[in-house]
C-alpha cells in the first residue's frame, strides 16, 4: 500500500495504480485527464523516486524539476506529498 498526502489529508493506494482517483479526494483540479491539458500539475514535496517515470505526456507539456501531471502518474510504493 502507498500514499499520497498533502498537508492536511492523505489517502492510501494500491502500489503501481494511477493516482487520479486519490488526487481527487485531495482537491487536485482536472479537466482532460489524458496528459494534454496541464490542469492537474502537481509539485513533489517528498518522495518523487516513488513514482513512475515521466510520460511522454509529460514531457511534452515541459514537466521538470518536482512537477508531475497527476493524470499521468502511477506510484510504485511508498509515501508521496505534494501541493497544488
Amino acid at each position: 500500500m502507498a500514499t499520497i498526502k498533502t498537508e492536511n489529508k492523505e489517502v492510501n493506494v494500491n502500489n503501481g495504480d494511477s493516482i487520479i482517483k486519490a488526487c481527487e479526494e485531495l482537491g487536485v483540479p482536472f479537466d482532460c485527464k489524458v496528459g494534454a491539458c496541464g490542469v492537474c500539475k502537481i509539485d513533489v514535496v517528498e518522495g518523487f523516486d516513488n513514482f513512475t517515470p515521466l510520460t511522454e505526456e509529460e514531457k511534452i507539456m515541459g514537466m521538470e524539476g518536482q512537477g508531475r501531471l497527476a493524470c499521468q502518474c502511477k506510484i510504485k510504493q511508498g509515501i508521496v506529498k505534494i501541493k497544488f
